[in-house]
């Protein structure tokens, strides 16, 4: 091409046209998150959302996060739709914590070169996620960088705005001595752990078609349990919290850092927690994990949620009653273990029952 010849936008890499077709491609799927709050459509430079007059003291809760590498399992296998719902469940499950109601959601959708049938499946799975929390999504950025991603590679963000009256923030200062830790159920790994996930695949070679037992899924294949949608808590939590009140004192988010770290992060700094290992089955897919790379069990308690997605902490007489809510709503939530006086320097002790 000569020096001389007209250069376009498109002639650089970046294809507006594609984008306002991903625009109206994505449309009827965002719809079907909109909320009354929602001011406006899809395209506007800012998204807008009312909070009205239904909180009297409103705290606005917010989180981003994204899916890490399972990205890249999730891409070799094709299973685009699913990846969107785990973008979701990362920022809202995150801001759930304080007992925040996540309001609306924003994305950011990263490539070298637009495929908006890519990239509307991705979208897709967001909306659905959004649908499964409540939330509105009310926004997002796609972003086509020529050179900066190879061809087909794309890379996501999420964020999440919530909000919750200052008054019924859960914020774990009330967390004492013999309070119970109720462990709800993950669908699998989350998106946690997945540069190690992604090595013992690599040097197992096993077939990721064998079957194993989860529960969330019943019997499925290894590569169905690595890639299933991480939970999201959002509603049941929420039902919770409001059927309940002042039931729960303390709720904990299982991502990186596993058990041994995440729970710890919201109990006073006086106070450690000790963890039943027996007090609920390690999914199959742990197990796998754990024989195929060679994983020893610190490592594994501080990088995987072990079947274990959301804690709750509870004064002792009331931990039945979240236990019975929760299996109405079809979750078989278990008591895990209990906050203690902290004995060591070590915060996190784990015994056998």
């Amino acid at each position: 091409m000569s020096s001389k010849t007209p250069l376009t936008y498109r002639d650089a890499g970046v294809d507006i046209d594609a984008g306002n077709d991903l625009v109206d491609k994505i449309k009827p799927k965002v719809s079907r998150t909109h909320r009354p709050e929602v001011m406006g459509g899809l395209g506007g430079f800012g998204g807008l959302f009312r909070l009205g007059d239904r909180y009297q003291d409103p705290v606005l809760v917010s989180g981003t996060d994204g899916v890490g590498t399972k990205l890249l399992l999730a891409q070799q296998h094709d299973r685009l739709e699913q990846i969107g719902i785990d973008l979701v469940a990362m920022c809202v499950n995150d801001i759930l914590v304080c007992g925040a109601e996540p309001l609306f959601f924003l994305d950011y959708f990263a490539c070298g070169k637009l495929d908006v049938d890519q990239a509307s499946r991705v979208i897709g799975g967001i909306a659905q996620g959004c649908e499964l929390a409540g939330c509105a999504l009310i926004g997002g950025e796609t972003a086509e960088m020529p050179d900066m991603y190879p061809a087909g590679k794309f890379d996501l963000a999420g964020f999440s705005v919530g909000a919750v009256e200052r008054a019924q923030m859960i914020t774990g200062d009330q967390i004492q001595p013999g309070d119970v830790l109720i462990g709800l159920p993950s669908s699998g790994p989350h998106s946690n752990g997945y540069s190690l996930i992604r090595r013992v695949i690599e040097r197992s070679g096993d077939d990721l078609q064998q079957e194993v037992d989860t529960e969330a899924m019943g019997k499925t294949t290894l590569l169905d349990a690595l890639l299933a949608p991480t939970e999201i808590y959002v509603k049941p939590v929420l039902d919770l919290v409001q059927n309940l009140p002042q039931s729960i004192v303390g709720m904990a988010h299982i991502t990186g850092g596993g058990l041994t770290e995440n729970i710890i992060r919201i109990v006073p700094n006086e106070l450690g927690i000790r963890i039943n290992t027996h007090a609920w089955p390690m999914p199959d897919v742990f197990q796998w994990l754990m024989d195929a790379g060679n994983i020893n069990i610190e490592e594994m308690r501080r990088t995987f949620n072990l079947g274990i997605g959301y804690v709750l902490i509870s004064r002792p007489g009331q931990a039945q009653a979240i236990i019975d809510h929760l299996a109405g709503a079809k979750i078989h939530a278990h008591v895990i273990g209990e906050v203690e006086t902290c004995q060591s320097q070590h915060r996190v002790r784990y015994h056998n029952g």
